[in-house]
């Protein structure tokens, strides 16, 4: 499997960014991955790279993201950070991705059985910990006024919505490309338990 070309992630569509996320989270369910020639992939993106999408994950060990979507080196951005929130470092990695190197989507994966999540429900406070878990406090407010309750998989899935309204609210330029249709921000949940990714 050869690396993307310039010439190949420009004529992909924001759409279709999406479809190839989720066509590679398939193939890795069914055992059907590609046959990825990674030495051929070093040499190829030497000089440069073109990933067509940029995933915003959690640093959960389970959730290698180039493993469970069935890519290669030079396929996708990769930005980890406990409990998928958003920063400025994130936001300025993101808007490199898109507004630079020209990834034509962004997708915020949470995970079910997030270690962060739950430390954020039970108010854990630690050190550097603290100020991280404080980032997924509106989504445990809003799944509390909605249900009375902190069910962690529930502030999960909101604490993706949350970071897909951060993104939108704290980066005009990617903003600014969403409005154009030069890129599409989705978000999803990654099940630990069983590999398969749902699109929220």
């Amino acid at each position: 499997m050869k690396s993307i070309t310039k010439e190949v992630q420009e004529k992909i569509t924001p759409s279709e960014a999406v479809e190839m996320l989720k066509n590679g989270n398939q193939r890795f369910l069914n055992k059907a991955q590609k046959e990825h020639s990674l030495y051929q992939q070093i040499e190829e993106t030497g000089a440069g790279q073109n990933p067509y999408a940029a995933v915003l994950s959690c640093i959960d060990s389970r959730v290698p993201v180039e493993v469970v979507f069935d890519q290669g080196i030079g396929d996708v951005f990769s930005a980890r950070v406990a409990g998928n929130v958003i920063s400025g470092d994130v936001l300025g990695s993101l808007e490199y991705a898109c507004g630079v190197a020209g990834s034509k989507a962004i997708m915020v994966l949470g995970h079910t059985k997030c270690g962060a999540v739950t430390a954020a429900c039970q108010d854990v406070e630690l050190g550097n910990i603290t100020g991280l878990l404080s980032k997924v406090k509106p989504a445990i407010k809003t799944i509390e006024d909605k249900t009375g309750g902190r069910d962690v998989e529930t502030v999960s899935i909101e604490n993706v919505k949350q970071s897909i309204a951060d993104i939108k609210t704290k980066s005009d330029i990617l903003r600014d490309l969403e409005a154009e249709g030069k890129i599409k921000i989705v978000g999803a949940i990654y099940h630990v338990e069983s590999g398969s990714v749902t699109f929220l």
